[in-house]
């Protein structure tokens, strides 16, 4: 089975950010850009109405959930919301019976998944477009936001430079691939034993290889020329065991004041939220003038605006 099934034969699954190239990622961010300014004005059109977006999530959600339900309403379509509760994904049944039968009923879906690989299962089954809303190891939907929030902020990508001070998780490695798409330069700042696993940087160097992808694991020299500081809470849903000793870990990587004013005075700061205020971010800076943290999690309706444009493009 492939790594990436982007663009295997049949429908438009949207699993990662490996097979994308950059024009076709800027295509996407200035429609998602075009969706949100005719929303502003009051004059977004119905673009796909009667169709059916199904959503099965095995973690809790409120940015993911919320904004893909909201972006099939203003694209003239619905949304069917199911929990893993009454799902049992390869439990009550075999993934691939649910998503055969799923492909029956809906016209895409939505995983929020603990394994990559039921999302790449289930993708490999199922006989409409399947999109990874998260799973352990990317976040590609997050990373659509996150990009459209930079396009907005900073113009132009190409050669700007994106610091993430925590460790090489999900959100870590999509947003990684999406910079060295578009020519962005990422610099990863994490502790030892918590950087990028050998597995992900050999993928990189195979789908990016034009990629700026380095680590440093000082973030006061990592963030020098940062134009944007991106951070994530320490431990994510499915490490709590981990949680004191991460504290302590990750403690010198904290996005507070004093780390900020080591940057350039115009670097903007992102986190794909939840955030635990106080720890891997402090106040001043999560509500301060340099964030945009609102304004990413409001992206991710749009971003995923154009994404299901692209999704159900196929059968236009």
């Amino acid at each position: 089975m492939p790594a990436t099934l982007t663009e295997v034969a049949g429908p438009r699954h949207f699993i990662d950010l490996l097979d994308w190239e950059g024009d076709e990622l800027n295509k996407l961010l200035q429609d998602a850009l075009r969706l949100k300014k005719a929303r502003r004005r009051g004059k977004d059109m119905p673009l796909k109405p009667r169709r059916v977006l199904g959503l099965i999530f095995e973690k809790p959600s409120l940015r993911t959930r919320v904004s893909f339900q909201t972006a099939m309403v203003h694209l003239g379509g619905a949304s069917v919301f199911l929990s893993n509760h009454e799902v049992g994904l390869g439990q009550r049944e075999s993934l691939a019976d649910i998503a055969r039968t799923v492909s029956q009923f809906v016209d895409a879906v939505v995983l929020r998944t603990f394994k990559h690989e039921t999302v790449v299962q289930f993708a490999h089954h199922a006989t409409c477009p399947v999109i990874n809303g998260l799973s352990d190891y990317y976040h590609p939907c997050q990373a659509l936001g996150d990009l459209l929030t930079m396009r907005e902020t900073l113009g132009q990508l190409a050669g700007k430079t994106v610091v993430f001070v925590g460790d090489g998780n999900n959100v870590a490695r999509s947003l990684a691939i999406g910079c060295g798409k578009l020519g962005v330069r990422f610099v990863l700042s994490a502790p030892k034993g918590y950087g990028f696993d050998d597995r992900f940087l050999r993928t990189y160097s195979e789908f990016v290889p034009d990629g700026d992808l380095t680590e440093e694991s000082d973030p006061a020299k990592a963030v020098k020329q940062a134009d944007v500081i991106y951070t994530d809470v320490w431990a994510s849903m499915g490490q709590e065991s981990e949680t004191t000793q991460r504290q302590s870990d990750f403690a010198a990587h904290q996005v507070n004041s004093a780390l900020m004013k080591k940057a350039p005075a115009d670097a903007r700061f992102m986190h794909c939220l939840p955030a635990h205020r106080g720890e891997e971010v402090t106040d001043e800076v999560i509500d301060g003038d340099a964030s945009v943290v609102f304004q990413q999690a409001g992206n991710r309706m749009h971003a995923e605006k154009a994404l299901l444009k692209w999704v159900f493009a196929k059968g236009d």
